[in-house]
């Protein structure tokens, strides 16, 4: 859910955030706000917090179109699984 708010830049930071958008960095501005503000949260985030980022990604792979979801083969995974561990186990 995205809401709405108003923020105030320095003369400097807004013409550097305006350029990025003009360059092609980011679609809007308020894209990249968001993609620094997730930045920010990363670096503050431990980086041994695997569960958590696995959550994050997950949550964010969900917002995608489900035309944009990779299909899930179990048999062929599984599949795949057992190949690995036997040519692992051969060595």
């Amino acid at each position: 859910m995205n809401i709405k708010t108003t923020v105030t830049l320095s003369e400097r930071n807004l013409r550097y955030a305006e350029k990025m958008v003009e360059e092609g960095a980011y679609p809007s501005l308020s894209d990249l706000v968001e993609a620094s503000i997730e930045q920010m949260i990363l670096n503050t985030r431990s980086s041994d917090d695997a569960v958590s980022d696995m959550a994050d990604e997950i949550r964010k792979r969900l917002e995608l179109p489900r035309d944009q979801w990779v299909k899930w083969d179990g048999k062929k995974l599984l599949d795949n699984i057992k190949s690995r561990l036997a040519t692992d186990g051969e060595r």
